[in-house]
């Protein structure tokens, strides 16, 4: 039986005996077109023209002796001279050029009237003959002769042209012929090639075609399928190869679900013993495994869809987690997300943990719901007690102040040196408690949504310049330079300008705390399509990475550098301003390298939009 190569080979191979056929015709058949062609141009061609050109010479040369014989010598002396050159030259092209039946005895004969011709010629042109003999020599000798030689040429060419003639239309006829049996040899490798698709329809495509189904029902999990085949050749050993690949893959099966099942109830019974809400979801977002407290505070049961419960805010988080490919935290007003479980109000920190697979590209997302219910009531308990302590210790606080301020004046009586340097120590701790107990009291209005926020539409660049006025002595006594990198024409941004111009002086004070002489700080801002990206960067002694993630909590210091800052609360209410105006802080830093501080303001124009469109 033929194999799959024989097969092939077959088919192309006669299909390239056809066309190697059609070439030898093509070359055979140009071949003799060429000679033919060859014929008309070398055999006869030089031929017509020599003949041509000893007529035009010898009507020349008579004209010539026309010219002697009315006086004129001289001239037709030059005229007769000049054409006998021309007249034997072309005649003995043609003497070289005979190539037809009887051609040779015209041209000889042609050559014998010539010398005649000549002969007499020499007579009529003496000069010192009389008139009248040169006269009857001419008519009686040289103009018979003279009709000789032009009947003889015209012969010659004749006969050439007729070959010429005759050559052309056996060319014509070759051509023709050629022409057919292309026409016939096409048509044969035409129904050859049509027939060899037929037939490799039937050795290839079709079983190729039954391999392509069958695939197709094991991807849809039909490994039940045997394929078959009635040939032995390469298509029948695929075959026999696809029906042994479904005989393991079906094993693989029983084994697979097997492991699986015994997976799922591990993974279900450990889920089960979690108190944490945890939900996993595929691709779908269809609920595969869900703890307890998923199902019953969340309505994340196994087989239940995100996009069915309502949620938005979770199916936002999804999407972005398959998105970006990493861990998701809610950026909105779903941060923390308050439930009612058994009659008790809860609160719960939402993130989505994308699952990802050997080539990083996700195949699930993990939603984890963490009870941050004690944490959030001991922040409360934690700013209940700052927000009572600071205001239980501002009044005495102020009376402090206001003793240390009248003894430094000496009101009450005249203070040694001694005296006055421990008062005006006192009066520096007592204004550094000052405004830490104001700036506790500053963040508990604003956490707690008891600030007063007056805002409105305001220039970027006017808050920026504002700003950088305010510290431009400062950063030219410490030999800082100030760079500012802020469009006239951005957006104007939503915001309380009392606070924004604290957030900046918090910003711009420790960048100018932390650069030294001879370094920059530069304020940029961007806009995108909701909000604005305010940014200050220095390039100072930078932040170490291990501190960046609590740069902004209340009364956090870096380490080695406790002595020189404050509590520990300005950055903590850049953040809490930054967030009540719906923004978000960043930072970015290399140790050594300087940093940099953003936040974001919302844009005024969206803002009103949003207000026109409710």
């Amino acid at each position: 039986m033929l194999g799959l190569r024989q097969k092939l080979f077959l088919g192309f191979g006669g299909l390239l005996i056809i066309l190697a056929a059609i070439g030898a015709q093509s070359i055979l058949h140009l071949t003799r077109l060429g000679g033919s062609i060859d014929i008309i141009l070398k055999e006869n061609y030089r031929s017509v023209i020599a003949c041509q050109q000893m007529k035009e010479a010898l009507e020349r040369i008579d004209s010539g002796l026309l010219f002697t014989l009315l006086g004129e010598n001289d001239q037709g002396h030059e005229l007769i001279l000049k054409n006998e050159d021309a007249f034997e030259k072309s005649l003995q092209v043609e003497l070289s050029t005979i190539t037809l039946p009887g051609e040779g005895e015209k041209a000889r004969a042609l050559r014998d009237f010539y010398g005649l011709y000549k002969a007499g010629l020499n007579e009529v042109m003496e000069p010192t003959r009389p008139a009248a003999m040169r006269r009857t020599a001419y008519f009686t000798d040289l103009l018979p002769l003279f009709g000789k030689i032009k009947l003889a040429a015209d012969q010659i060419l004749k006969m050439n042209q007729q070959n010429m003639s005759e050559a052309n239309d056996r060319a014509r006829r070759r051509a023709g012929m050629a022409r057919r049996q292309m026409i016939i040899l096409l048509l044969v490798e035409a129904l050859i090639s049509v027939v060899f698709i037929l037939v490799a329809g039937r050795w290839i495509l079709r079983p190729i075609q039954k391999l392509i189904r069958s695939a197709e029902e094991i991807r849809r999990g039909n490994l039940d399928l045997v394929v078959t085949s009635g040939s032995r050749d390469e298509i029948g050993r695929l075959s026999e190869a696809f029906n042994d690949m479904a005989a393991s893959l079906r094993e693989f099966r029983r084994s697979d679900q097997a492991r699986l099942i015994r997976i799922q109830r591990a993974t279900q019974q450990a889920f089960d013993s979690l108190p944490e809400a945890v939900a996993v979801l595929d691709l779908e977002g269809k609920v595969e495994v869900a703890t307890e407290p998923a199902k019953k505070v969340f309505g994340l049961k196994p087989g239940s869809f995100i996009r069915e419960l309502r949620a938005d805010w979770m199916a936002r988080l999804f999407d972005e987690a398959l998105k970006t490919g990493r861990a998701v935290l809610p950026q909105d007003d779903h941060r923390l997300v308050q439930q009612f479980v058994t009659g008790e109000e809860r609160y719960y920190r939402p993130e989505a943990v994308p699952i990802l697979d050997n080539e990083r590209q996700p195949t699930g997302v993990i939603l984890v719901f963490q009870d941050v219910t004690q944490v959030r009531q001991q922040n409360e308990i934690k700013r209940g007690v700052i927000r009572t302590v600071s205001h239980q210790l501002r009044t005495p606080l102020t009376s402090v102040r206001m003793a240390i301020h009248l003894l430094l004046e000496e009101k009450v009586g005249p203070l040694t040196e001694e005296q006055a340097g421990l008062l005006v120590a006192a009066r520096e701790d007592s204004d550094r408690l000052y405004g830490i107990l104001n700036n506790l009291l500053d963040i508990s209005r604003i956490e707690s949504g008891r600030a007063q926020m007056d805002f409105q539409a305001v220039s970027p660049c006017a808050l920026v310049e504002e700003a950088v006025d305010l510290y431009r002595r400062t950063a030219k006594d410490q030999g800082v330079t100030f760079g500012v990198a802020v469009a006239d024409d951005l957006p104007e941004v939503w915001a309380d300008t009392t606070r924004v111009s604290h957030v900046f002086g918090n910003l711009l004070s420790n960048a100018l705390k932390y650069t030294p002489p001879g370094g920059s700080i530069t304020l940029s801002a961007v806009a995108d399509e909701e909000l604005v990206h305010f940014s200050v960067a220095d390039t100072g002694r930078g932040i170490p990475a291990q501190y960046l993630h609590r740069i902004f909590e209340q009364f956090f210091r870096i380490p080695d550098q406790a002595k020189e800052t404050g509590a520990g609360l300005g950055l903590a209410i850049v953040k809490e301003i930054a967030e009540a105006h719906g923004g978000t802080v960043g930072v970015e830093s290399r140790e050594g390298q300087g940093a940099t501080f953003t936040f974001t303001l919302r844009r005024a124009d969206r803002i009103q939009g949003k207000e026109a469109g409710a």
